[in-house]
């Protein structure tokens, strides 16, 4: 699940963090997220992590369309479903055969939300994207079988990086997950050194760089991929 703290006196982002919907506009559409805070906790409500890097794939030029997508620890769902609808592609007649350049997206978590993320994706997916996202259980290190390796263009986590007791099972996810075309962002706040460790972690595996920084609501998006670089951080 999507894992980050819960800090007292927050004022306005608590109330709205215990809201039971939250709304956003992405890719023309609004999106409108059930939350359930008091039955499945922060895995259940919208970080800024998650709306810094919608926003990103937005405006940053990223081309999704007839892209393999997944997102990590997708909680409510809305980055998982903003890369859905911005990789609506089209439908092209190949010698009679209809092809549908669309971006291909799973969604997954832990078993314990998944009822709760596919209400979500369904019910804000237009009934022609609801085939290519696609809701599965994955628990980091633990589900890699159910997952072709190095099958993805994309993998996709918003404020995944929290518990340091995960960090070798999502590093363990990421290396299977990947192959050496496979483009990884991750958008995060760096609240604590074991954030820093990850990062370190992170780049002794792959070539990390950071390539946004949303000043306004502290939140950082790395991009990695496999190759001989490997940053210092």
């Amino acid at each position: 699940m999507a894992l980050v703290p819960y800090e007292e006196g927050a004022g306005w982002g608590v109330r709205q963090l215990h809201s039971p919907w939250a709304s956003y506009r992405f890719a023309s559409r609004t999106i409108r997220l059930r939350q359930d805070w008091q039955r499945l906790g922060v895995a259940a409500v919208v970080w800024d992590a998650a709306v810094v890097l919608c926003a990103y794939l937005e405006i940053g030029g990223i081309d999704l369309r007839d892209q393999s997508v997944i997102e990590l620890g997708a909680g409510t769902g809305l980055l998982g479903i903003v890369a859905t609808l911005l990789g609506k592609g089209f439908f092209v007649c190949l010698f009679k055969a209809i092809y549908n350049c669309s971006a291909r997206v799973t969604i997954t978590d832990r078993a314990a939300a998944l009822e709760f993320l596919e209400s979500n994706v369904q019910a804000n997916l237009p009934s022609e994207l609801r085939p290519r996202a696609v809701v599965k259980e994955l628990t980091w290190g633990k589900d890699l079988g159910n997952f072709p390796a190095g099958a993805f263009d994309f993998i996709l986590g918003a404020d995944i990086v929290y518990l340091e007791e995960t960090f070798a099972e999502l590093l363990q996810t990421l290396e299977h997950l990947c192959s050496d075309q496979t483009v990884i962002l991750l958008s995060c706040r760096i609240r604590y050194e074991r954030d820093h460790k990850f990062l370190k972690m992170l780049g002794g595996r792959f070539s990390v760089y950071e390539v946004h920084y949303d000043s306004s609501k502290d939140v950082h998006i790395y991009k990695a991929q496999r190759g001989s670089r490997k940053d210092d951080f």
